[in-house]
């Protein structure tokens, strides 16, 4: 098979009315051909798996359009919200891989960088949970494989021969080329909460640790942090590689050189930044992609040396249950690795999980507590209290490992925001 350049619309073509069609999470999906989806109205039933789309792609406010989705971002909201037909599919991201697989859509797609000399496209910022499904797609003569080529992506590496991290172009059906920038995620100027709360964090993570950051604010105060003070020889093994992570590399505090797994090397499974990142990681080969199955194991993460996680909540009840992906009774975000890295990072002593918030939050105008004594009915847990070791406010640090359940409470109580501490106090006495 040797794949056909195509423009996005000729591309796009392809698709029956009728249709079944994965894309990759975030930055792996294609976006000149899902605008070049959106300019067709002749969808009878076309179904979509997908995650944390970057742009507004009019495909789905089509009639006849489906999108299925397991993580929501800003886009997911917005075209939920304006009633286009956009749902939620339950399941951390190392589970898609198995969905996609079941779903065995009839279209597969990804974003990639050019062919290099050998015909070899690097799937650039998103090995994700696609990896396996594009190379079944490719060897089935009953599918398609669209890759959309995109100078401005970097080529990056896996770790072959077991995790090549490309496409052959006689693997794919149709190539499509975008000349369009990638989606560019800004440095967040960090707040006062945010340094407060990293201050706390620090003294968790001890040199030669490994390190997994998630997304937002106060992952990237800690990891600026460790980049511009004392300590280093980290390792990193995250889901997810950011500005941050390059900054703390740049800063000589990497060396990999202490982890149990994939020593050597930064290992994660999908990128999103600054265009600075993008360039640093164009043939880096201290970074390598695997795919999310892989990078989000249990097994892989537990083997790490001294793993150190580090993510984020919405909220957090006086029994430690974590709320990261509904908001007031609606989606939010995701679940994503969330909970493998809270309870593979908690299997050994050394090892630390650092829930990282801020103690308020607001809400239709009013400041309310992030610390809660009990959950609203309709809310999902996203990572159940059994699995949390540290929780950090801007006012101290809750450690829960090993305490009883009105222990960890009373700890809960004291880092809440001093306007709500006393009523937690007391709900916290009669936990049991």
């Amino acid at each position: 098979m040797t794949a056909r350049e195509l423009s996005a619309d000729d591309a796009a073509a392809l698709l029956r009315p009728v249709d079944t069609l994965a894309v990759p999470l975030g930055p792996g999906a294609p976006g000149g051909l899902l605008h070049a989806l959106g300019r067709r109205d002749d969808w009878q039933s076309l179904e979509v798996f997908g995650a944390l789309l970057l742009d507004l792609y009019s495909v789905f406010t089509k009639p006849g359009v489906r999108l299925r989705s397991g993580f929501f971002g800003p886009a997911e909201r917005a075209l939920r919200d304006a009633g286009a037909n956009v749902e939620f599919i339950p399941a951390d991201f190392r589970r898609f891989v198995t969905i996609a697989e079941q779903f065995a859509p009839r279209v597969m797609t990804t974003a990639a960088a050019p062919p290099d000399d050998h015909g070899f496209m690097s799937l650039s910022l998103h090995a994700g949970a696609t990896v396996g499904e594009l190379h079944r797609a490719a060897s089935d003569p009953d599918r398609i494989v669209i890759v959309e080529v995109n100078d401005q992506l970097p080529r990056t590496l896996g770790l072959p021969p077991q995790f090549p991290h490309t496409l052959h172009v006689d693997e794919v059906d149709a190539i499509v080329r975008n000349d369009r920038a990638p989606y560019v995620l800004a440095d967040e100027v960090p707040t006062d909460v945010d340094r407060a709360i990293a201050a706390f964090a620090r003294q968790f993570i001890s040199d030669g640790c490994t390190l997994q950051t998630g997304i937002g604010g106060v992952p990237s105060t800690i990891v600026a942090v460790l980049a511009e003070g004392p300590g280093g020889d980290y390792g990193v093994h995250s889901e997810m590689f950011t500005t941050g992570l390059m900054r703390l590399h740049q800063a000589g505090k990497v060396t990999n050189e202490r982890k149990g797994e994939f020593r050597g090397f930064s290992i994660s499974t999908f990128a999103l930044g600054t265009t600075e990142l993008y360039a640093w990681l164009d043939q880096n080969r201290d970074v390598r992609f695997l795919p999310v199955d892989v990078v989000n194991a249990p097994d892989t993460i537990a083997r790490n040396h001294h793993v150190v996680s580090i993510n984020g909540a919405l909220a957090v009840d006086l029994y430690g249950q974590v709320v990261a992906d509904r908001l007031d009774g609606r989606q939010f975000s995701g679940i994503g690795g969330h909970e493998d890295f809270v309870a593979q990072s908690g299997l050994e002593l050394s090892d630390r999980s650092l829930i990282c918030l801020p103690s308020t939050a607001q809400s239709a105008g009013v400041t309310v507590s992030r610390i809660v004594a009990n959950l609203m009915p309709g809310t999902t847990v996203t990572t159940p209290r059994h699995q949390v070791d540290l929780v950090i406010t801007e006012h101290g640090v809750a450690e829960l490992r090993g305490r009883t359940a009105r222990e960890r409470a009373v700890a809960l109580a004291e880092v809440a925001h001093p306007d709500f501490r006393d009523g937690l106090r007391a709900a916290a006495e009669i936990t049991s």
